[in-house]
């Protein structure tokens, strides 16, 4: 007969309260072991979900009631919460086509109390949800889980200022591992080191408070008058923080790696008729050696070997590039600045970070700063780039207009992961960045498909006279590319049968499909034109007026149709007068599912095959 590991015995929450302290450690032991061998297959998060495995037990022993909400920030940090809610089974499946998520979503798990993906969300959600119950007569305790590094992201300020006059239990746990992806900077983590630095009260006021639990009828009154007092005593016992500022009873630093520890203090927090902020520090990376020293690298992970924890790939790509032709070019031009969102790694700035230290700033997770920031510095001057994820530059939209376009600034938006990322899913995929931008005034953008052409367009970038001029280009290596093809820095670019009745019009990564769809069909003796677009806002004219003598003419758009480049092409081509028919393909009216690229390409009909297909059907017309 098979002996069942621990973990296979916990289908839900309430699983968890019949295990001893001993079957516990296993459970932890064997949840990591699961995490490393998943994450080394699929990709995903591996430093942060090794980080708060006990963490997340501790949690779903205290709060298991069917009422209970656990909020995740990001979300990047949920695989323990997978499996512990019944998702034991597809864990192995997540990130992949038809699988679970990478992050919490509603629709996968009534545990699941909030669909998240980005930074600082957490103490918004839970206080709302925390209020909704209050208004629905409904028990059970909301909790909310931050790190330390997206509580520097402003609205994660703005939830606690709202949430510290709430006259109910509302709890916020704070993660505190000293890292965001990159390591924090700024002076809330200032902050939070000497609180973790200064530990000595915090082990009297944990012994004091014991004792006046476990004395009720003196206790309550005495617990009450400390932190009513304003004398010595009172400061001695509940040293002030600025979350006892904002009107949060304060308790840790806790150790968040000691279950029986933190289920004491989240007990006492839960027993609060008020708000409660939990401190409680882990080891990002924890139980795996390399993710341990190095869980920057691990914090975002394709697939890698177990054994020595190298990457299975580990070929150059956009990010790199960029990083790269950015230091270059900061090395010839002094007002050239580099600003990151807690991303240098991601977005290959570590070099600039090193070579030009001065003129890098990491701002933390804070894009909305990061923009207006980045205007300072531009009426002044200097040449800001802001490299951000295309999806992590959603949340600066209000700043673009305000800040940047209306005054006409110049800076440089360096757009990376833009498209389709693949199996981080709805969250993060790099769709909406053209049609965001593409209404505001005073943006000029560049939208590469080759190495060569981002840093040419990266230069063009720097080099413009004012305004915003972003540079959108895709995750990964650079695609397929005609031999006979060569890179310019022109606005556009014919290429293929320039004789032919059909045109196919795309931009960026997608150029390499319409290549490849050009071979196809090649050997069945059927031709077409590709008209590729370098600089995508604005249009060049004479590119649509070159377009006219065509009969069909085929959009591809690996963005959103509604406000998209396809969109403003049409309406030039009507302006001018075209006579044929103009089609658009790109994603309409909908979030794309995580899956890996190739295969999100060909869902969405953006792949060679559907291309070769619809240009086919455009013949057949003809």
């Amino acid at each position: 007969m098979d002996v069942k590991s621990v973990v296979e015995t916990v289908k839900s929450p309430k699983d968890l309260q019949k295990l001893n302290e001993k079957q516990l450690q296993t459970l932890c032991d064997e949840i990591r072991q699961i995490i490393v061998s998943v994450v080394s297959k699929n990709g995903g998060h591996l430093a942060s979900n090794l980080g708060t495995v006990e963490l997340t037990v501790a949690l779903l022993r205290v709060f298991s009631d069917e009422n209970d909400s656990l909020v995740w920030d990001v979300g990047h940090q949920s695989y323990t919460h997978k499996i512990l809610t019944g998702r034991l089974d597809d864990i192995y499946s997540i990130r992949t086509e038809g699988g679970i998520s990478g992050f919490p979503k509603r629709e996968e798990s009534p545990y699941d109390a909030f669909n998240v993906g980005h930074s600082s969300t957490s103490i918004s959600a839970a206080f709302g949800i925390a209020v909704a119950k209050q208004l629905c007569s409904v028990n059970g305790s909301t909790v909310a889980i931050i790190g330390d590094g997206a509580l520097s992201g402003g609205l994660a300020f703005e939830g606690l200022n709202n949430a510290g006059k709430y006259k109910k239990n509302f709890i916020v746990v704070l993660n505190d591992n000293k890292m965001s992806i990159s390591r924090n900077v700024g002076a809330l983590a200032r902050y939070l080191g000497g609180i973790r630095m200064n530990p000595k009260y915090l082990r009297l006021k944990s012994r004091v408070e014991r004792v006046l639990i476990k004395t009720p009828v003196l206790g309550s009154p005495i617990r009450k008058l400390l932190k009513r007092s304003k004398s010595r005593v009172r400061n001695l016992v509940y040293k002030r923080t600025i979350f006892d500022d904002m009107g949060f009873a304060y308790y840790g630093p806790v150790d968040g790696h000691n279950i029986q520890e933190l289920e004491r203090a989240f007990a006492a927090a839960k027993s609060v008729n008020g708000p409660v902020m939990v401190h409680v520090v882990t080891i990002k990376g924890k139980g795996y050696t390399f993710a341990e020293n190095d869980p920057k690298s691990f914090h975002g992970v394709g697939s890698f070997d177990i054994d020595t924890g190298e990457p299975i790939s580990s070929k150059r790509d956009f990010s790199g590039v960029f990083g790269d032709n950015l230091v270059k070019l900061a090395d010839e031009n002094a007002k050239i600045c580099a600003i990151t969102a807690a991303m240098s790694t991601g977005t290959g700035l570590v070099g600039f970070s090193k070579k030009h230290k001065e003129r890098f700033f990491d701002v933390g997770i804070a894009e909305e700063h990061a923009v207006t920031f980045a205007c300072g510095l531009a009426a002044k001057g200097m040449i800001p780039v802001f490299a951000v994820y295309s999806t992590f530059l959603q949340r600066s939209v209000d700043q673009i207009i305000h800040d940047a376009a209306m005054q006409n600034l110049h800076i440089v938006l360096a757009v990376d992961r833009a498209g389709v990322v693949g199996t981080d899913g709805e969250t993060h995929q790099g769709v909406f960045d053209v049609s965001l931008l593409n209404s505001v005034p005073n943006i000029t953008i560049y939208s590469p498909c080759y190495f060569d052409e981002l840093e040419l367009n990266l230069k063009a970038a720097i080099d413009s006279e004012s305004g915003i001029t972003a540079v959108r280009y895709p995750k990964g290596g650079q695609p397929y590319k005609p031999l006979e093809y060569e890179c310019t820095d022109k606005p556009f670019d014919f290429y293929g049968d320039k004789g032919a009745d059909v045109l196919l019009v795309t931009y960026g990564r997608l150029f390499s499909n319409a290549c490849r769809a050009l071979d196809m069909l090649k050997e069945q003796e059927k031709s077409f034109c590709i008209l590729k677009l370098n600089r995508i806002k604005p249009i060049d004219e004479d590119a649509v007026r070159q377009s006219l003598k065509y009969k069909k003419i085929l959009f591809f758009e690996e963005g959103m149709k509604s406000g998209g480049v396809g969109e403003s092409f049409e309406i030039k081509l009507d302006e001018m007068g075209f006579g044929g028919e103009c089609r658009l393909f790109a994603i309409e009216d909908k979030f794309v599912k995580q899956a890996d690229v190739e295969r999100s390409l060909e869902i969405l009909g953006l792949d060679e095959k559907s291309m070769a297909d619809e240009v086919l059907k455009a013949y057949e017309e003809v």
